[in-house]
Protein backbone atom coordinates (compact mmCIF):
# COMPACT_ATOMS: atom_id res chain seq x y z
CA UNK A 1 0.00 0.00 0.00
CA UNK A 2 1.46 3.37 -1.02
CA UNK A 3 1.48 6.57 1.01
CA UNK A 4 -1.11 8.05 -1.32
CA UNK A 5 -3.45 5.10 -0.79
CA UNK A 6 -3.07 5.52 2.97
CA UNK A 7 -4.28 9.11 2.62
CA UNK A 8 -7.16 7.97 0.45
CA UNK A 9 -8.32 5.32 2.90
CA UNK A 10 -8.21 7.47 6.00
CA UNK A 11 -6.80 10.99 5.76
CA UNK A 12 -7.41 11.54 9.48
CA UNK A 13 -4.97 8.84 10.55
CA UNK A 14 -1.93 10.48 9.02
CA UNK A 15 -2.85 13.85 10.54
CA UNK A 16 -3.46 12.21 13.91
CA UNK A 17 -0.04 10.56 13.86
CA UNK A 18 1.59 13.80 12.72
CA UNK A 19 0.06 15.74 15.61
CA UNK A 20 0.76 13.15 18.29
CA UNK A 21 4.17 11.96 17.20
CA UNK A 22 5.58 14.83 15.15
CA UNK A 23 6.14 15.18 11.44
CA UNK A 24 9.39 13.27 11.47
CA UNK A 25 8.13 9.80 12.28
CA UNK A 26 10.55 6.90 12.37
CA UNK A 27 10.81 4.35 9.57
CA UNK A 28 9.55 1.78 12.06
CA UNK A 29 6.34 3.73 12.60
CA UNK A 30 5.83 4.43 8.90
CA UNK A 31 5.83 0.68 8.33
CA UNK A 32 2.90 0.30 10.75
CA UNK A 33 0.62 2.81 9.05
CA UNK A 34 -0.85 0.64 6.27
CA UNK A 35 -1.80 -2.05 8.79
CA UNK A 36 -3.44 0.44 11.14
CA UNK A 37 -5.29 2.14 8.30
CA UNK A 38 -6.76 -1.22 7.28
CA UNK A 39 -7.75 -1.82 10.90
CA UNK A 40 -9.58 1.51 11.07
CA UNK A 41 -11.14 0.97 7.67
CA UNK A 42 -12.74 -2.17 9.10
CA UNK A 43 -14.17 -0.14 11.96
CA UNK A 44 -15.52 2.46 9.53
CA UNK A 45 -17.20 -0.25 7.49
CA UNK A 46 -18.85 -1.69 10.61
CA UNK A 47 -20.05 1.76 11.67
CA UNK A 48 -21.68 2.45 8.34
CA UNK A 49 -23.32 -0.95 8.45
CA UNK A 50 -25.17 -0.29 11.71
CA UNK A 51 -26.12 3.37 11.27
CA UNK A 52 -28.95 2.81 8.84
CA UNK A 53 -32.49 3.56 9.98
CA UNK A 54 -35.95 3.20 8.49
CA UNK A 55 -36.12 6.99 8.70
CA UNK A 56 -33.70 8.66 6.32
CA UNK A 57 -33.42 11.82 8.41
CA UNK A 58 -32.25 9.83 11.45
CA UNK A 59 -29.68 7.95 9.35
CA UNK A 60 -28.44 11.26 7.96
CA UNK A 61 -28.14 12.76 11.44
CA UNK A 62 -26.34 9.71 12.86
CA UNK A 63 -23.82 9.66 10.02
CA UNK A 64 -23.29 13.41 10.36
CA UNK A 65 -22.57 12.97 14.07
CA UNK A 66 -19.99 10.31 13.29
CA UNK A 67 -18.35 12.51 10.68
CA UNK A 68 -17.81 15.25 13.28
CA UNK A 69 -17.06 12.91 16.19
CA UNK A 70 -13.29 13.19 16.29
CA UNK A 71 -10.31 11.28 14.96
CA UNK A 72 -11.21 7.72 16.03
CA UNK A 73 -8.61 7.83 18.78
CA UNK A 74 -10.32 5.04 20.74
CA UNK A 75 -10.51 2.57 17.84
CA UNK A 76 -6.90 3.44 17.00
CA UNK A 77 -5.79 2.73 20.57
CA UNK A 78 -7.72 -0.54 20.55
CA UNK A 79 -6.11 -1.61 17.27
CA UNK A 80 -2.62 -0.73 18.47
CA UNK A 81 -3.23 -2.53 21.78
CA UNK A 82 -4.35 -5.67 19.94
CA UNK A 83 -1.26 -5.57 17.75
CA UNK A 84 0.95 -4.96 20.80
CA UNK A 85 -0.45 -8.18 22.28
CA UNK A 86 0.62 -10.02 19.15
CA UNK A 87 -2.72 -10.21 17.33
CA UNK A 88 -2.32 -10.93 13.62
CA UNK A 89 -5.77 -9.52 12.88
CA UNK A 90 -8.03 -7.01 14.61
CA UNK A 91 -11.12 -8.64 13.13
CA UNK A 92 -12.29 -9.95 16.54
CA UNK A 93 -12.49 -6.42 17.98
CA UNK A 94 -13.90 -4.48 15.02
CA UNK A 95 -17.47 -4.46 16.34
CA UNK A 96 -16.34 -3.52 19.85
CA UNK A 97 -14.14 -0.71 18.53
CA UNK A 98 -17.13 0.57 16.55
CA UNK A 99 -19.27 0.34 19.70
CA UNK A 100 -16.87 2.44 21.76
CA UNK A 101 -16.61 4.99 18.95
CA UNK A 102 -20.40 5.28 18.87
CA UNK A 103 -20.53 5.73 22.65
CA UNK A 104 -17.94 8.48 22.42
CA UNK A 105 -19.80 10.16 19.56
CA UNK A 106 -23.12 9.97 21.40
CA UNK A 107 -21.60 11.73 24.41
CA UNK A 108 -20.26 14.49 22.16
CA UNK A 109 -23.72 15.02 20.68
CA UNK A 110 -25.28 15.26 24.13
CA UNK A 111 -22.44 17.51 25.35
CA UNK A 112 -23.09 19.90 22.47
CA UNK A 113 -26.75 20.05 23.47
CA UNK A 114 -25.89 20.71 27.12
CA UNK A 115 -23.20 23.28 26.27
CA UNK A 116 -25.23 25.01 23.52
CA UNK A 117 -22.22 24.46 21.23
CA UNK A 118 -22.32 26.03 17.80
CA UNK A 119 -19.49 24.08 16.16
CA UNK A 120 -17.74 20.72 16.38
CA UNK A 121 -14.48 20.08 14.53
CA UNK A 122 -15.00 23.19 12.41
CA UNK A 123 -18.50 22.20 11.30
CA UNK A 124 -21.94 23.07 12.67
CA UNK A 125 -22.68 21.04 15.79
CA UNK A 126 -25.51 18.51 15.76
CA UNK A 127 -27.96 20.80 17.60
CA UNK A 128 -27.22 23.59 15.15
CA UNK A 129 -27.36 21.39 12.05
CA UNK A 130 -30.39 19.27 12.96
CA UNK A 131 -32.06 21.02 15.89
CA UNK A 132 -31.98 20.08 19.56
CA UNK A 133 -34.76 17.43 19.56
CA UNK A 134 -33.22 15.41 16.71
CA UNK A 135 -29.74 15.83 18.18
CA UNK A 136 -30.87 14.33 21.49
CA UNK A 137 -32.67 11.46 19.79
CA UNK A 138 -29.69 10.83 17.50
CA UNK A 139 -27.39 10.59 20.52
CA UNK A 140 -29.76 8.04 22.06
CA UNK A 141 -29.83 6.15 18.77
CA UNK A 142 -26.01 5.94 18.72
CA UNK A 143 -26.02 4.50 22.25
CA UNK A 144 -28.55 1.85 21.20
CA UNK A 145 -26.52 0.89 18.14
CA UNK A 146 -23.37 0.75 20.29
CA UNK A 147 -24.88 -1.83 22.61
CA UNK A 148 -26.22 -3.76 19.66
CA UNK A 149 -22.59 -4.14 18.59
CA UNK A 150 -21.38 -4.89 22.12
CA UNK A 151 -23.97 -7.68 22.35
CA UNK A 152 -21.80 -9.73 19.97
CA UNK A 153 -19.35 -10.30 22.85
CA UNK A 154 -19.35 -12.34 26.07
CA UNK A 155 -21.32 -11.05 29.03
CA UNK A 156 -18.27 -9.70 30.98
CA UNK A 157 -17.38 -7.47 28.02
CA UNK A 158 -20.94 -6.16 27.77
CA UNK A 159 -21.04 -5.50 31.52
CA UNK A 160 -17.73 -3.62 31.40
CA UNK A 161 -19.03 -1.53 28.53
CA UNK A 162 -22.22 -0.77 30.47
CA UNK A 163 -20.34 0.07 33.64
CA UNK A 164 -18.10 2.52 31.80
CA UNK A 165 -21.20 4.23 30.41
CA UNK A 166 -22.62 4.46 33.95
CA UNK A 167 -19.32 6.02 35.04
CA UNK A 168 -19.66 8.53 32.23
CA UNK A 169 -23.12 9.58 33.37
CA UNK A 170 -21.94 9.82 36.98
CA UNK A 171 -19.07 12.02 35.81
CA UNK A 172 -21.52 14.35 34.09
CA UNK A 173 -23.60 14.58 37.29
CA UNK A 174 -20.46 15.22 39.37
CA UNK A 175 -19.40 17.97 36.98
CA UNK A 176 -22.83 19.56 37.11
CA UNK A 177 -22.75 19.51 40.94
CA UNK A 178 -19.64 21.72 40.97
CA UNK A 179 -20.70 24.31 38.39
CA UNK A 180 -19.20 27.75 39.12
CA UNK A 181 -17.66 26.38 42.34
CA UNK A 182 -13.90 26.87 42.54
CA UNK A 183 -13.83 25.41 46.04
CA UNK A 184 -14.68 21.94 44.65
CA UNK A 185 -10.96 21.19 44.44
CA UNK A 186 -8.57 19.07 42.43
CA UNK A 187 -9.81 15.72 43.78
CA UNK A 188 -13.36 16.44 42.63
CA UNK A 189 -12.06 17.44 39.20
CA UNK A 190 -10.11 14.19 38.89
CA UNK A 191 -13.17 12.15 39.90
CA UNK A 192 -15.08 13.85 37.07
CA UNK A 193 -12.31 13.20 34.53
CA UNK A 194 -11.83 9.60 35.61
CA UNK A 195 -15.51 8.91 34.99
CA UNK A 196 -16.23 11.10 31.96
CA UNK A 197 -13.11 10.31 29.93
CA UNK A 198 -10.75 7.76 31.46
CA UNK A 199 -13.24 4.98 32.31
CA UNK A 200 -14.32 4.44 28.71
CA UNK A 201 -10.74 4.17 27.41
CA UNK A 202 -9.72 1.84 30.24
CA UNK A 203 -12.74 -0.39 29.59
CA UNK A 204 -12.08 -0.50 25.85
CA UNK A 205 -8.43 -1.53 26.22
CA UNK A 206 -9.06 -4.06 29.00
CA UNK A 207 -11.74 -5.62 26.80
CA UNK A 208 -9.27 -5.92 23.92
CA UNK A 209 -6.88 -7.81 26.18
CA UNK A 210 -9.61 -10.18 27.34
CA UNK A 211 -10.88 -10.86 23.83
CA UNK A 212 -7.37 -11.94 22.81
CA UNK A 213 -7.04 -13.99 26.03
CA UNK A 214 -4.06 -12.01 27.30
CA UNK A 215 -2.71 -12.88 30.77
CA UNK A 216 -4.15 -10.97 33.72
CA UNK A 217 -1.10 -8.65 34.09
CA UNK A 218 -1.59 -7.49 30.49
CA UNK A 219 -5.31 -6.88 31.05
CA UNK A 220 -4.53 -4.80 34.13
CA UNK A 221 -1.70 -3.00 32.33
CA UNK A 222 -3.90 -1.90 29.45
CA UNK A 223 -6.69 -0.85 31.81
CA UNK A 224 -4.23 1.27 33.83
CA UNK A 225 -2.70 2.68 30.66
CA UNK A 226 -6.13 3.64 29.30
CA UNK A 227 -7.15 5.25 32.57
CA UNK A 228 -3.99 7.35 32.88
CA UNK A 229 -3.94 8.30 29.21
CA UNK A 230 -7.57 9.39 29.51
CA UNK A 231 -6.73 11.71 32.40
CA UNK A 232 -3.75 13.16 30.50
CA UNK A 233 -5.93 13.66 27.42
CA UNK A 234 -8.67 15.50 29.32
CA UNK A 235 -6.30 17.73 31.28
CA UNK A 236 -4.71 18.76 27.99
CA UNK A 237 -8.14 19.21 26.38
CA UNK A 238 -9.24 21.53 29.17
CA UNK A 239 -5.99 23.48 28.87
CA UNK A 240 -6.44 23.91 25.11
CA UNK A 241 -9.92 25.30 25.74
CA UNK A 242 -8.19 28.38 27.17
CA UNK A 243 -4.78 28.62 25.47
CA UNK A 244 -5.32 26.66 22.24
CA UNK A 245 -5.82 27.76 18.64
CA UNK A 246 -9.55 27.76 17.80
CA UNK A 247 -8.80 27.11 14.12
CA UNK A 248 -6.90 23.93 14.99
CA UNK A 249 -9.46 22.87 17.59
CA UNK A 250 -12.41 23.47 15.27
CA UNK A 251 -14.41 25.17 18.02
CA UNK A 252 -14.37 28.44 20.00
CA UNK A 253 -12.24 28.82 23.12
CA UNK A 254 -13.37 29.38 26.72
CA UNK A 255 -16.28 26.94 26.81
CA UNK A 256 -15.41 25.79 30.34
CA UNK A 257 -15.18 29.39 31.56
CA UNK A 258 -18.54 30.17 29.96
CA UNK A 259 -20.23 27.08 31.41
CA UNK A 260 -18.60 27.44 34.82
CA UNK A 261 -16.85 24.06 34.71
CA UNK A 262 -13.90 24.03 37.15
CA UNK A 263 -10.90 22.49 35.38
CA UNK A 264 -7.41 21.81 36.61
CA UNK A 265 -6.30 25.06 34.95
CA UNK A 266 -8.88 27.25 36.69
CA UNK A 267 -8.42 25.46 40.01
CA UNK A 268 -4.65 25.83 39.80
CA UNK A 269 -4.95 29.53 38.97
CA UNK A 270 -7.43 30.13 41.80
CA UNK A 271 -5.15 28.37 44.28
CA UNK A 272 -2.05 30.34 43.23
CA UNK A 273 -3.54 33.85 43.12
CA UNK A 274 -3.17 36.31 45.99
CA UNK A 275 -6.39 37.07 47.93
CA UNK A 276 -7.27 40.20 45.95
CA UNK A 277 -6.84 38.67 42.51
CA UNK A 278 -8.35 35.41 43.76
CA UNK A 279 -11.54 37.27 44.61
CA UNK A 280 -11.53 38.87 41.16
CA UNK A 281 -11.00 35.51 39.47
CA UNK A 282 -13.83 33.93 41.46
CA UNK A 283 -16.20 36.82 40.68
CA UNK A 284 -15.52 36.59 36.95
CA UNK A 285 -15.71 32.79 36.93
CA UNK A 286 -19.11 32.83 38.63
CA UNK A 287 -20.68 35.25 36.12
CA UNK A 288 -23.46 33.42 34.28
CA UNK A 289 -23.13 35.66 31.20
CA UNK A 290 -19.48 36.40 30.50
CA UNK A 291 -18.34 38.91 27.93
CA UNK A 292 -15.15 38.55 25.91
CA UNK A 293 -13.27 40.91 28.22
CA UNK A 294 -14.17 38.69 31.20
CA UNK A 295 -12.88 35.56 29.46
CA UNK A 296 -9.65 37.24 28.44
CA UNK A 297 -9.11 38.54 31.97
CA UNK A 298 -9.58 35.04 33.40
CA UNK A 299 -6.92 33.79 31.01
CA UNK A 300 -4.65 36.71 31.87
CA UNK A 301 -4.91 35.96 35.58
CA UNK A 302 -4.20 32.27 34.96
CA UNK A 303 -1.10 33.06 32.94
CA UNK A 304 0.13 35.59 35.50
CA UNK A 305 0.63 32.82 38.07
CA UNK A 306 1.92 30.14 35.69
CA UNK A 307 -1.22 27.98 35.85
CA UNK A 308 -1.04 26.86 32.16
CA UNK A 309 2.53 25.60 32.58
CA UNK A 310 1.62 23.72 35.76
CA UNK A 311 -1.44 22.21 34.06
CA UNK A 312 0.69 21.09 31.11
CA UNK A 313 3.15 19.54 33.56
CA UNK A 314 0.33 17.58 35.21
CA UNK A 315 -0.80 16.23 31.82
CA UNK A 316 2.76 15.10 31.08
CA UNK A 317 2.98 13.42 34.49
CA UNK A 318 -0.16 11.40 33.80
CA UNK A 319 1.17 10.47 30.35
CA UNK A 320 4.42 9.25 31.92
CA UNK A 321 2.39 7.12 34.33
CA UNK A 322 0.49 5.68 31.37
CA UNK A 323 3.76 4.71 29.70
CA UNK A 324 5.00 3.08 32.92
CA UNK A 325 1.83 0.97 33.08
CA UNK A 326 2.78 -0.75 29.80
CA UNK A 327 5.77 -2.56 31.34
CA UNK A 328 4.07 -6.02 31.40
CA UNK A 329 3.41 -5.90 27.64
CA UNK A 330 5.98 -7.43 25.29
CA UNK A 331 8.42 -4.92 23.85
CA UNK A 332 7.95 -4.05 20.19
CA UNK A 333 6.93 -1.36 17.74
CA UNK A 334 3.27 -1.35 18.75
CA UNK A 335 4.04 -0.97 22.43
CA UNK A 336 6.35 1.88 21.43
CA UNK A 337 3.47 3.41 19.50
CA UNK A 338 1.23 3.18 22.58
CA UNK A 339 3.94 5.00 24.52
CA UNK A 340 4.18 7.73 21.89
CA UNK A 341 0.40 8.11 21.73
CA UNK A 342 0.30 8.63 25.50
CA UNK A 343 2.93 11.33 25.33
CA UNK A 344 1.20 12.85 22.31
CA UNK A 345 -2.04 13.09 24.29
CA UNK A 346 -0.27 15.39 26.75
CA UNK A 347 1.35 17.52 24.05
CA UNK A 348 -1.30 17.81 21.34
CA UNK A 349 -2.45 21.13 19.96
CA UNK A 350 -5.82 20.02 18.56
Amino acid sequence: MTASSVETLDPTLESLVARTLGRETSEELAALLPTLVRDLEGVDWRLQEVLGSTFARLSEAARYACSTGGKKVRPLLMAVAARALGAESTGPIVSLAAAFQLIHTATLVHDDVIDHAETRRGRPSMPRAFGVPLAIVSGDYLFVRAFELAAEYPKPIILRCGESCADLVEGEVLQESAKFDLSSGREHYLRVVERKTAAIIAAALASVAEIFEAPAPSVDALAAYGHRLGVAFQIRDDLLDVVGDPDLLGKPLFNDYREGNPTLLSLEAYHRLDPRRQAEFEHLFQLRRKRTKHLLRLRELSEAVGAPAETARAATEWADRAVAALAPLPAGPYRSLLERLARGAAERVS
